[in-house]
């Protein structure tokens, strides 16, 4: 299946990464990649030149950057290094199992950008900070994040779903939020079957599939939504 079009400025950004990783690339490679045209790359290639971007076009041959050219890379204040190891020990305290990995794989690329002397002072400080929520890393969910891109891509979500009471149902639900309490993560969705907004504990979901169809976003805020759930 071919990938769809991204929005332009995600596609200057990746066409500007993968400048960066080739020692050449051509038009052709660059709309295959991003599913446009090749005129629409011309025209992003145009753009970027008209941004600073110092890009040598060697004619029937591709692009590339001028040598020695890179983007800088992101530079944190040790208080945000810090902020952000602190972060990870309690997102790997976290209960669901993809947000904890998709985490410990980010940290590693910010990592990266470190400074030397950061780095060592990184590895320290997670050696000295401890969590006592969970903490024997107990994981009851796995699907947070396959959560988190339905609501953001508004996709319909087909669960089945085992109740406190030992209930199992099929449901067909559109997600609304996430929010945490008491360690466990709960899934705010409009829930087909019983035809209003319910809450669901995310690792109470025995299967989750997502759905091709889409469904029209809900126009209400998370705290609109609390408001109701308090007056009911």
């Amino acid at each position: 299946m071919e990938e769809k079009e991204k929005p332009r400025l995600s596609r200057l950004t990746a066409i500007i990464t993968q400048l960066q990783s080739k020692r050449l690339i051509t038009a052709r490679d660059l709309a295959e990649k991003h599913n446009v045209s090749i005129r629409t790359i011309y025209r992003d290639i145009n753009t970027l030149e008209k941004s600073g971007i110092p890009i040598i076009t060697e004619e029937g041959k591709g692009y590339s950057l001028m040598e020695g050219y890179h983007l800088p890379p992101v530079i944190f204040t040790e208080n945000e290094a810090n902020a952000l190891i602190t972060a990870e020990q309690l997102v790997l305290r976290n209960k669901d199992q993809s947000f904890s990995e998709n985490y410990s794989d980010a940290i590693i690329k910010i990592k990266s950008v470190l400074r030397y002397s950061q780095k060592e002072k990184a590895d320290l400080l997670s050696d000295r900070i401890y969590f006592k929520e969970n903490d024997k890393d107990e994981k009851s969910s796995n699907y947070l994040m396959k959560i988190q891109s339905a609501i953001t891509n508004f996709h319909l979500l087909e669960i089945e779903y085992l109740s406190l009471a030992g209930k199992l149902t099929k449901r067909q639900i559109e997600p609304f939020a996430v929010y945490s309490n008491k360690g466990n993560w709960l899934l705010i969705a409009f829930c087909k079957l019983r035809n209003e907004f319910r809450a669901f504990r995310i690792d109470l979901i025995q299967q989750l599939t997502p759905q091709n169809k889409k469904f029209s976003p809900h126009n209400m805020t998370i705290e609109q939504y609390f408001e109701l759930y308090i007056k009911k």
